[in-house]
């Protein structure tokens, strides 16, 4: 079976639910490198940087030189092609346009993965805003179409593309993309419900956002609404779908996003733990401490923090 379980990013230095300290050790040795590190724990990792701004192909390269030879980098599409609205307030311009040469910068930017075999998805996430009508649905299929040839999957929101006669389904189809399945606190039982359905895509893709509805849409800070962490009786029947859609022969990558304090590596671990895989690292006992489900499912380091 082929079944990879990583987060969403590697990186969260500040704020209230930072990594260090939890997941990276309090106290760190001289050239102590984050994207090292995460990768002996996990063999695949979803990237949040690449949303904000285009790859840059000679950072991206060195990713490629901080992994083993068999890790995976699934990639999310720059934000100019799936939230105007945030690309126009952070680049500070008025007018959205999009060009062939956005589409080559972008794909330039993450060749060396390609080049490398290690692109495992690219990540194409749409707003809640984005709606079914007749422009967004063809907007969709000229995505697909500029991006053809990478494993695509689609992250769709708003609940007009699931409704009768949307033909969702026939379009990701017709551009060889899986469409993304996330758990949220809006979308909780359709997607146990769904149980991974069949579709022709070769990815299955899943993204947990967590379940915190009291800070889902109010909160003081947007990291307070990932703060929230899966049960083990929570996280089973994603185990048990994963295996499912894995004994079919296409490849299953699932992404815990809730990212609050390690949570999110905290239901990896499990996650990899119920699927019958290795959990291999060593972990800070703060981990531990915090998550108690890791125990007897990690090794810790031992080391006082």
């Amino acid at each position: 079976m082929s079944i990879r379980v990583g987060t969403s990013s590697w990186n969260y230095p500040t704020g209230k639910g930072t990594w260090n300290g939890v997941f990276y050790p309090a106290r760190r040795p001289r050239g102590f490198d984050e994207l090292r590190y995460y990768a002996e724990h996990f063999d695949i990792v979803e990237v949040n940087s690449t949303f904000y701004r285009m790859p840059d192909p000679g950072l991206v390269d060195k990713w490629v030189s901080r992994t083993p030879a068999d890790f995976q980098f699934a990639i999310k599409l720059f934000q100019k092609f799936t939230h105007p609205d945030m690309y126009l307030a952070r680049a500070g311009v008025k007018d959205w346009s999009l060009s062939l040469g956005d589409v080559d910068a972008f794909r330039a930017g993450v060749a060396p993965l390609v080049d490398a075999g290690r692109m495992a998805a690219l990540l194409v996430q749409f707003p809640s805003s984005f709606h079914a009508d007749a422009p967004m649905r063809e907007y969709l299929s000229w995505v697909l179409e500029a991006f053809a040839g990478y494993p695509l999957a689609v992250e769709l929101r708003h609940r007009s593309w699931f409704a009768p006669g949307a033909e969702t389904s026939a379009r990701l189809a017709s551009g060889r993309a899986g469409l993304v399945i996330a758990d949220d606190p809006e979308r909780t039982s359709e997607v146990v419900s769904l149980n991974f359905p069949e579709t022709t895509s070769e990815v299955v893709y899943v993204r947990m956002h967590g379940r915190n509805a009291d800070a889902w849409w109010s909160h003081e800070q947007a990291e307070d609404r990932y703060n929230y962490l899966y049960s083990p009786a929570e996280l089973e029947p994603f185990a048990v779908a994963a295996a499912e859609a894995a004994q079919t022969g296409r490849k299953v990558m699932a992404f815990m996003n809730n990212h609050f304090s390690a949570k999110a590596v905290a239901n990896a671990a499990v996650l990899r733990s119920q699927l019958g895989q290795n959990v291999p690292g060593l972990y800070e006992r703060e981990m531990v401490n915090r998550y108690p489900d890791l125990e007897g499912i990690v090794t810790t380091s031992g080391l006082p923090l």
